[in-house]
C-alpha cells in the first residue's frame, strides 16, 4: 500500500508525515509549515522542458571550443573530444579517461536516462520499478561528477596565467557544457521518483 492511500504525505522540507485533510485545495506542514502535495505538480512537464534544454544546449556543449591553451603567443582552441585526443597523443591514458567519462559518458547517460525514465512512466514500458528506482538513483548519484570538466577548467584558468609565456582562457563551450550539467542536475531534482510506484501500480491493474 502507498502512503497515498492510506492519506498520509510527506512534507518534502522536513520529511514530516501528515494526514491528508479533505477537500483542501493547499496543506501546510504541521511542523515546519511547507506546502505540501500528494506529488510534485507538474513534474514530469518541468523535468521534460529542462532536460529538452539541456540536449539543445549539449550540441554546442561539444562542438564549440572549451578552452584555449597559449603557449608562447601560440595557441589553438579545443572542444572536449579534441582534448581528449590530445591528451591521448601525449600519453596521458587515465586523465584521458577520466575527462571522456566525465565529459561524455556521464551527461549522455544522464540525458538518455532521464529521457527513458520519463518515458517509461509516461508509456507504461514494461520496466519493474526497481529497475527505474535504480536508474534513477545511479543518475542521481552520478551527476556530481559531470562538473568535474568545469572545475579542472576553473582550476587551470585561475592557476596557468603566466602572461605571454602560458594562459589558459576558457571558450563558449564551457559555459554551455556547464549549463548541461546543471540542467540536468535540476531535472533529475524535479522527478517525483513517486511517480515510478504509481505508474507500477496502473500497470498492475491494468494486466
Amino acid at each position: 500500500m502507498r502512503a497515498i492511500d492510506a492519506g498520509i504525505l510527506i512534507c518534502p522540507e522536513c520529511h514530516q508525515l501528515n494526514k491528508q485533510e479533505q477537500h483542501c485545495d493547499k496543506q501546510f506542514c504541521t511542523r515546519c509549515g511547507g506546502l505540501v502535495h500528494a506529488r510534485r505538480p507538474n513534474s514530469l512537464v518541468r523535468t521534460w522542458a529542462l532536460l529538452v534544454t539541456s540536449a539543445i544546449l549539449y550540441i554546442p556543449a561539444n562542438l564549440l571550443p572549451i578552452m584555449t591553451i597559449n603557449f608562447l603567443g601560440k595557441g589553438e582552441p579545443s572542444t572536449i573530444m579534441e582534448g581528449v585526443i590530445e591528451l591521448i597523443q601525449a600519453d596521458m591514458f587515465p586523465i584521458a579517461a577520466v575527462v571522456f567519462v566525465a565529459s561524455i559518458l556521464v551527461p549522455t547517460f544522464k540525458l538518455v536516462g532521464i529521457s527513458l525514465l520519463l518515458y517509461s512512466v509516461q508509456r507504461h514500458l514494461p520496466m519493474s520499478p526497481r529497475q527505474r528506482i535504480l536508474m534513477y538513483r545511479f543518475i542521481e548519484w552520478i551527476g556530481r561528477w559531470s562538473m568535474l570538466d568545469v572545475f579542472v577548467i576553473a582550476i587551470l584558468v585561475a592557476l596557468v596565467n603566466f602572461g605571454n609565456l602560458a594562459t589558459i582562457e576558457p571558450g563558449h563551450g564551457a559555459a554551455a557544457f556547464a549549463s548541461v550539467v546543471v540542467l540536468t542536475m535540476l531535472a533529475a531534482l524535479t522527478f517525483d521518483p513517486r511517480l515510478i510506484w504509481d505508474n507500477t501500480e496502473s500497470d498492475d491493474d491494468n494486466e
